[in-house]
């Protein structure tokens, strides 16, 4: 369960870097189309059925690993959970949450500049 915790944070991490500036390299950016496409049905399509807007299956997953290694008081978060441990203070979950919203906003209209705009 260990290896599973620390391969879903660095997955996890990389996955949301790449969704972040995956458009700003021309030799990724028709799979970085398709992450933004994932990222949104599990946000709003997912999230719709479950009942929690943002859902993330990844999220829930390594909460489950790390709730059986006897971890608990999550975040809802795996971006406020990472950043907390980052800097190792508690951050405002509302805060963290619109600078992840935001985050996905930029990323979206730069795919969009750079995949119709400047092509």
């Amino acid at each position: 369960m260990i290896f599973l915790d620390y391969f879903l944070t660095i997955f996890h991490s990389l996955f949301i870097l790449f969704v972040l500036a995956g458009w700003a390299f021309p030799q990724t950016r028709k799979v970085h189309l398709l992450a933004l496409i994932l990222v949104l049905a599990a946000w709003v399509v997912l999230g719709f059925f479950i009942g929690t807007w943002g859902y993330c299956p990844l999220t829930d997953w390594h909460w489950d690993i790390k709730r059986s290694l006897g971890q608990g008081d999550l975040p809802s978060s795996f971006v406020e959970y990472i950043l907390e441990q980052l800097f190792r203070t508690d951050l405002p979950s509302g805060w963290v949450d619109i600078g992840t919203v935001a985050g996905l906003v930029f990323s979206i209209a730069m795919a969009a500049y750079q995949n119709t705009i400047r092509k």
